[in-house]
Formats: structure tokens, C-alpha cells, sequence
């Protein structure tokens, strides 16, 4: 791995501890992305990041339209904010 990748995953790093939303957004790119050098600066993210990430919880949710799923979604991340926590949503839509 290049001098310059690492160090662009360093720094990204240390701003996501900062909970810096910029920084998530540019990981989400990078992770997301299918460019080489992209690719290579994600995996090395990653190998920074991850061993600080173990008390994160993830969870799913799916149904049909119109069971409630965002209303849920956005009464549970209050609920869960209100005592302090942090909170992240990530959509998906399989219907293509």
C-alpha cells in the first residue's frame, strides 16, 4: 500500500472518530465506488477503521411498502439518540 494511500485512509480515519459527517460521506464514496485507486484507498480505511468499530450494533429492516418501516425507523433512531447514542441509517432498494 503507498505512502499516500495510507495516508489519506489515516486521515479519514481520524476525522470519522471526530464524527465528522464529511469524512463518513467521502468513506461511503470510496467504499461504494468501483475506480481502482478508490478501491484501494477503502481497503485501507477499512483495515484503519475497523478494529475500533466493535461496539457498533447493526440491524435490518425490511417489508413491503406501506408496513411502517420508515415511521419505525425514525421513532427507534429517536428513542435511541435521546439516551445518548449515535445513530446511522443506510437505505437499500432492491426493487430494481
Amino acid at each position: 500500500m503507498g505512502q499516500k494511500i495510507a495516508a489519506e485512509a489515516e486521515g479519514i480515519a481520524e476525522k470519522l472518530r471526530r464524527g465528522d459527517r464529511r469524512a463518513l460521506a467521502r468513506a461511503i464514496t470510496l467504499v461504494e465506488s468501483s475506480r481502482d485507486d478508490h478501491r484501494a484507498t477503502a481497503q485501507a480505511l477499512l483495515n484503519t477503521i475497523l478494529p475500533t468499530t466493535g461496539n457498533s450494533i447493526r440491524i435490518g429492516i425490511s417489508g413491503t411498502p406501506g408496513v411502517g418501516k420508515s415511521t419505525f425507523i425514525e421513532a427507534f433512531g429517536k428513542l435511541l439518540t435521546g439516551v445518548g447514542h449515535m445513530v446511522a441509517v443506510r437505505t437499500f432498494d432492491f426493487s430494481f
